[in-house]
């Protein structure tokens, strides 16, 4: 055989060879996770560091590949064609491109990527260097042809932003979770967990506060001995003082402050009563602190941890009293219900045999969600009462049912306008909302 002809055949598989190169840092260095490598990269991992570099301008980096990855297989196509022609004539030419098309789309694409693909970071950390050299050798060129494909696409109108993001960090991270959930390598209260802590930034006091009306006060003008049997008997260890009404909050009194300082008093005074009788609660108890109802919920979070405080109370843009939060109810959002021996179990749903549920009105829409796995809107109601109200325009009765959002409401119980129970159970799958529409008569 004809030397020349086994030299540009030797030629044909080096580039065939760089051309599965190419194609196969293209996939490692794209299908990477950039979490991954900056982990491998604090561990010292050699490669890694590159890689990361490399991956923060995606444009660059891809031209460059497919720069050389085209050069590459053009100059292999072009020297098969003269191989095949001087041996085949005007044939040659279809010899040429059946045979290279074959070796090309094997050898140099789907064999490289596939295992650049079972192990992106692993194969990513190995080419990163050398492909930081071509992105370097071919930077001028690239620089030129990024200029011609953003005046193409702007004469076509279509603006291009190279720093644009699709999606936020916490969007990402959120999607990631999503997604190992449902192929199981996550499982529910993991998921849970995760989403929720992420979901702080997007909650607000409001959401998660305990509304005024359940919260245990005692008013500042009781006597020491009134105030230490009502601490005594709560469940609190922070109970608010007020004075004149019970939303006019001028203290707030812990247990452990109260018991030191009635245990002084006895020491000076000797008997119980004369230490009662002495007792000052409100140079015992704390200043009250306020907090707005609009404030995201890991604003608070961080508040909280740098005041080193537990407590606060809510009130909205009147400087009204509408709640008090503490630390406990944010830590909730996150690892659920946190209970201990003093607590009074509170159970906000059940399940019935027939697959319904009865439900307390006061629970969260959050939470009913995250219990039942269901999608209900929680952006006009914060509990499942207050989202039938909204929906259904009017205070429901006990017995009427209502339907909505793939679900039947029916009202159990009704304190004076507050909805107390209710029964829901999830319609079946392909009833339209417009079919069900909300009923105003009572249930039968």
């Amino acid at each position: 055989m004809d030397p020349a002809i086994l030299w540009t055949s030797g030629i044909i598989l080096v580039l065939l060879g760089l051309s599965a190169f190419f194609s196969g840092s293209e996939t490692a260095l794209t299908a990477t996770n950039r979490a991954t490598m900056h982990a491998l990269a604090a561990q010292g991992t050699r490669g890694a560091d590159t890689a990361l570099r490399l991956t923060e301008d995606n444009e660059r980096l891809i031209g460059s590949i497919l720069l050389g990855n085209n050069l590459v297989n053009i100059l292999a196509a072009s020297l098969a064609t003269s191989i095949f022609t001087a041996l085949f004539g005007e044939a040659g030419v279809a010899w040429a491109t059946l045979v290279m098309t074959f070796l090309v789309l094997v050898f140099a694409e789907v064999l490289p990527k596939t295992y650049a693909i079972s192990g992106p970071e692993r194969a990513a950390v190995k080419v990163a260097p050398i492909i930081a050299v071509f992105v370097r050798v071919f930077a001028p060129v690239v620089g030129f042809i990024r200029l011609l494909v953003r005046g193409a696409l702007a004469v076509m109108g279509v603006k291009t932003d190279p720093d644009a993001h699709f999606l936020a960090p916490y969007e990402v991270i959120r999607g990631t979770i999503a997604l190992h959930a449902s192929e199981g390598g996550v499982d529910k209260a993991e998921r849970d967990r995760l989403l929720a802590a992420l979901d702080l930034r997007d909650r607000e006091v409001a959401e998660v506060m305990r509304h005024r009306r359940d919260i245990s006060s005692i008013s500042a003008d009781c006597s020491a001995e009134e105030i230490v049997e009502f601490c005594l008997g709560s469940s609190h260890t922070r109970i608010p003082l007020w004075r004149s009404e019970p939303e006019n909050i001028v203290g707030v009194l812990h247990a452990k402050d109260l018991l030191r300082a009635l245990n002084r008093q006895i020491r000076a005074k000797g008997t119980m009563a004369d230490a009662l009788a002495t007792l000052d609660v409100m140079a015992v108890a704390m200043k009250p602190w306020f907090v707005p109802d609009t404030r995201p919920l890991d604003d608070q979070l961080r508040a909280f941890l740098k005041r080193k405080s537990h407590f606060a109370l809510v009130v909205d843009e009147y400087g009204v009293l509408q709640g008090l939060i503490t630390l406990e109810d944010i830590l909730e959002e996150i690892v659920g219900d946190i209970a201990d021996e003093h607590d009074i179990e509170r159970e906000g749903i059940s399940r019935n045999p027939d697959g319904s549920f009865i439900v307390q009105g006061s629970m969260t829409i959050r939470d009913l969600n995250r219990a039942c796995e269901w999608s209900l809107p929680d952006d006009e109601a914060t509990t499942i009462a207050g989202l039938l109200i909204h929906e259904a325009q009017t205070i429901p009765t006990e017995g009427q049912v209502f339907a909505f959002h793939g679900m039947r409401f029916e009202v159990l119980e009704r304190h004076r306008n507050q909805i107390t129970r209710l029964k829901l159970r999830a319609l079946k799958a392909g009833a339209r909302d417009s079919d069900e529409g909300a009923s105003g008569a009572p249930h039968a």
